[in-house]
């Protein structure tokens, strides 16, 4: 097998370290960089052009989720393996549109992530076991069935909100469609980012476009 050349993308020098630990004595595997944001991964993958980009989803700046789909775009011959705490199906699906060729969990042990890394490298398809359940269980439904709600932890006021962030609208337009103050407005906006775990506005926007709203 040839080498395959790996760039690692997450803010959490622990899990890198680790990740290096179980890759470094692997000699069909090269670290060639790692990346702490998502933007530093867009760019040193194009600068680098690995094979492999090991992704997290939550990063400073732009999210996984994001660069990923950058990445493809600029170097279609990248594969991306997620790995990340998040298994949520919004997430799941959101990084498989992006064009991640596979997902898996932070808490898998070594031998699996170094399994993930050659699958992904030989042209596979992975998910961890949790995440393949939920694949399987999305492909079973009959087609045209749509969850009946997308995001449950929030309210179904959020859930309005939340839809027309995702159309773009801002705070103002959203006071003056639901007719709500725009203070109250900032705080359910405020209670939406920190329920999806989100940054900022355009974060908000891509979990809710991704998921089917606005």
């Amino acid at each position: 097998m040839s080498q395959l050349r790996v760039l690692i993308a997450d803010d959490h020098p622990v899990f890198r370290d680790g990740v290096k630990a179980i890759l470094q004595p692997v000699p069909t595997m090269e670290l060639i960089g790692e990346a702490t944001t998502g933007l530093e991964a867009v760019r040193l993958a194009e600068e680098l052009q690995p094979d492999i980009v090991i992704m997290d989803l939550k990063m400073p700046g732009l999210n996984g989720i994001e660069a990923t789909r950058q990445i493809i775009q600029t170097s279609p011959r990248i594969q991306v393996l997620v790995c990340t705490m998040f298994e949520d199906s919004q997430s799941v699906f959101a990084a498989m549109r992006a064009g991640a060729r596979g997902y898996i969990l932070k808490d898998a042990i070594g031998t699996e992530i170094l399994r993930a890394v050659q699958a992904v490298g030989n042209g596979e398809a992975i998910f961890s076991p949790a995440i393949a359940n939920q694949v399987l269980a999305y492909f079973n439904n009959p087609p045209g069935v749509v969850p009946k709600q997308v995001f449950p932890e929030l309210t179904e006021r959020e859930r309005t909100i939340l839809s027309l962030i995702a159309k773009a609208e801002n705070n103002p337009a959203i006071a003056r469609q639901l007719n709500l103050s725009l203070k109250t407005v900032s705080n359910y906006i405020s209670n939406i980012f920190s329920k999806l775990q989100v940054a900022d506005r355009a974060e908000a926007i891509i979990r809710a476009r991704e998921a089917g709203l606005g």
